[in-house]
């Protein structure tokens, strides 16, 4: 009950139930000042207006939030007029509906917002087949009022912006923290669960495409929203809050471990590592504590708990080496110190995460730039030619538009030759789920069909209870309010709450709530069934046709992130900036590559061509930006000798390799740079260099010098890192390479 208890409050303080309740203040004061002022029959052209204007409402810069509103009023405006003016004559409205479909979908090419800016003005267009308008004059009066009621709603929303200005980048804080949290302890399992690895490594693909959405998202609103007097004491606060969680996301990256090395060193002596296993499981439920703290604003957990599991995964250090004894525990002691480094480092982002939220005075501040800020934003450009450039049937935007608009009009017609009584529910249904890929469409389409079912049932439940108009609209009301809050989320609780808000609406409308339901059910399977079909049949999207650019960009990015490090190793202090850049665009790369390789998950065993192969260089992509990742992470926290020439001999023969994966895939000329034996000879050399020292360390202890000084451990530390890393980093652009080869003879083969 207490789980419940918290979970509820989360959910009431968080930013999605307040942009419910701003939707509900947008659609019930209108019909509470209509009714007063006595032009109820105005009101229901307000309401609709400030209704189909609420999507555009989303987290980022206030700037462009207000824009896409504005936007899409002026969109729905005109699009409501062309329908109302089209519907007396059948060939002009299926001209209207044909070109409005296909044109307004294809404003999604302008990213997210743009995608909600498009919902707006395709769901304007349905529901104005419900809006009976016959005379010039009432149409253009009834548009008037819709865009009136559009400026109600952009008002409520900067009022409530106002009230709480730091909610949505609080709630996105929070979601991130959650999410971090939930990856590090499913990054724990990866250490002992070898018969699970691939599941879960197909679970982090799903996260951290997550985490990096919301890390753009905070991006954009934390970095665009400066002052000329500078940031106030919370937005440092905020700032600091998301530097932290963009740490502790690329330590988690860095501890993805070579595992079949893993594996082969420790053996039947997992025991060893589940001190590590407990303590990344405890940081991570550490985490998502502190992201419902954040919304809560209750006191921050003890910290005992860490320090005690740090303490632990230590200690576990010395057990391996008293059990397994010298000179054969090294390799493996090296491992877990390593990856107690990692932590121990995890641990003190996460002090730094409960010292900004306690208001610690002495907390570090920030010195970033406005030019070094802008180069970290990732902004949706917004030029016409954009829109030209879909154009073609090569746009996965530009087929799903058409296919769209060809599906729209065959239901329209198809309910007009059937007399079929609401046929803008299911025109409704088809907008709402149809989505560019089929794997989505129709997870969609089940849980619609199951969210009405439910909404259905427990309408009808309370009907049977009362036959009272005012619980109807009541219900409404609060249903509609929680809906809005769960899109995002639950989309089908979402549905069943919207169905429960249509059905009481209608029943003013149709005392005989029965029939109104029955029909709902109805038209939604109709339209559910419809869109899959044509998403299967029609100009279908199918992801691993469209794999290729999203695999190019990863390759690409990977290797400027290898060079950047390079970089870095040089002088830490002058490339910090062009590698915190490089690394956020590998970061986003990745992500694409893993939420491509999701949908491809999605869509139909008979369409996901060369499965196997993808899956193989979406991981071994994924794992190189982790040990790229955890070669910086060692030069940054480790006082390092000067990179060798052996280290730059072999960067140079990764970066050409996947360079020469990325000219096989795009069909360019290929040069290679570096011989094979130039490279072995530099591994070999780094190699050579851990085992002179391992030697020398061999030698001391038979003269009786135990006592390791932190000189010698380092030293220890990073020839082994550097040279098993980049062994391992030469493995995995060569397995790239192939893995790419075959990848492009599968697509020369289909074409």
């Amino acid at each position: 009950m207490k789980e419940i208890l918290k979970q509820l409050e989360l959910f009431l303080k968080s930013s999605n139930f307040d942009r419910g309740i701003r939707l509900g203040v947008g659609i019930t004061t209108p019909f509470a000042i209509m009714y007063f002022l006595g032009y109820f029959e105005y009101a229901p052209a307000l309401v609709v207006g400030a209704f189909l204007n609420a999507p555009g409402d989303i987290p980022g810069s206030v700037k462009r939030k207000v824009n896409a509103i504005l936007i899409s009023i002026g969109l729905t405006m005109v699009v409501t007029a062309i329908i109302l003016f089209s519907k007396p004559f059948l060939p002009l409205l299926l001209v209207a509906l044909a070109t409005i479909t296909f044109v307004v979908s294809l404003i999604s090419v302008y990213g997210f917002r743009g995608s909600l800016v498009s919902f707006s003005g395709l769901l304007a267009m349905v529901l104005a087949f419900a809006i009976q308008k016959e005379t010039a004059h009432d149409i253009l009066v009834q548009v008037a009022l819709m865009g009136a009621g559009g400026l109600w709603y952009l008002a409520v929303s900067f009022i409530f912006q106002k009230l709480a200005p730091k909610k949505d980048q609080n709630q996105l804080l929070s979601d991130t923290l959650l999410l971090i949290g939930e990856y590090l302890k499913l990054r724990s399992k990866l250490l002992t669960k070898k018969t699970m690895r691939d599941e879960l490594l197909k679970q982090t693909f799903v996260i951290q495409h997550q985490i990096n959405e919301k890390h753009e998202t905070l991006r954009e609103t934390l970095l665009t929203h400066r002052k000329r007097s500078g940031r106030t004491h919370y937005e440092e606060k905020q700032l600091l809050l998301f530097l932290s969680s963009i740490n502790i996301f690329e330590l988690i990256e860095a501890t993805h471990l070579d595992y079949d090395r893993i594996d082969r060193i420790f053996g039947k002596r997992k025991e060893f590592l589940k001190a590590s296993k407990n303590l990344n499981k405890i940081m991570g439920n550490h985490l998502i504590r502190l992201s419902e703290l954040l919304i809560q604003n209750d006191k921050i957990p003890n910290k005992d708990m860490l320090l005690n599991a740090l303490s632990k995964a230590n200690e576990s250090i010395t057990n391996y080496i008293d059990s397994v004894k010298l000179p054969e525990a090294r390799e493996g002691a090296l491992v877990l110190k390593n990856l107690y480094d990692y932590q121990e480092q995890l641990l003190q982002e996460i002090r730094a995460v409960r010292r900004v939220m306690a208001n610690v005075k002495d907390v570090s501040k920030l010195s970033l730039k406005r030019q070094d800020s802008s180069q970290f934003l990732t902004l949706q450009e917004y030029r016409l030619n954009i829109l030209f450039e879909n154009l073609s049937l090569e746009s996965t935007m530009f087929r799903h538009s058409l296919r769209l608009a060809i599906t729209i009009v065959f239901a329209y017609l198809l309910g007009f030759l059937f007399d079929i009584q609401n046929t803008y529910w299911i025109l409704l249904t088809i907008i709402v789920i149809m989505r560019p890929s089929y794997g989505l469409t129709k997870e969609r389409s089940k849980d619609r069909v199951i969210g009405t079912l439910i909404g259905a049932a427990v309408a009808i439940g309370i009907v049977l209870i009362t036959q009272n108009v005012v619980v109807y609209a009541v219900l409404a009301v609060v249903s509609l309010v929680l809906a809005f809050s769960l899109i995002q989320q639950n989309y089908k609780s979402a549905a069943a709450l919207i169905t429960i808000t249509i059905i009481f609406v209608y029943s003013f409308i149709n005392p005989d709530a029965f029939e109104v339901i029955q029909y709902r059910v109805i038209d939604t399977i109709i339209g559910s069934v419809i869109a899959v079909v044509a998403t299967y049949i029609l100009l279908p999207t199918w992801e691993a046709d469209n794999l290729k650019q999203v695999l190019l960009n990863a390759l690409e990015m990977n290797k400027k992130y290898l060079l950047a490090t390079q970089e870095l190793y040089q002088d830490p202090s002058k490339y910090k900036l062009s590698y915190n850049v490089a690394r956020k665009e590998a970061f986003l790369a990745i992500s694409n590559l893993n939420a491509a390789f999701q949908r491809l998950t999605q869509d139909p065993k008979s369409k996901q061509k060369e499965f196997q192969l993808i899956y193989e260089i979406v991981t071994l992509n994924q794992t190189m930006i982790s040990a790229i990742a955890s070669i910086r992470n060692f030069i940054i926290n480790h006082k390092t000798t000067p990179a060798s020439i052996e280290f730059n001999i072999l960067i140079k023969k990764i970066s050409n390799t996947l360079q020469m994966s990325y000219d096989r895939l795009d069909h360019a000329k290929i040069e290679k740079k570096v011989t094979e034996e130039t490279a072995e000879h530099a591994q070999d050399k780094l190699l050579e260099k851990y085992q002179q020292l391992s030697n020398m360390r061999d030698e001391n202890i038979r003269q009786g010098n135990t006592e390791l000084d932190t000189e010698t451990l380092h030293g220890l530390q990073e020839a082994y890192l550097i040279a098993n890393h980049m062994s391992w980093l030469k493995s995995l652009s060569e397995n790239i390479k192939k893995a790419t080869e075959s990848y492009g003879s599968s697509l020369t083969e289909d074409k």
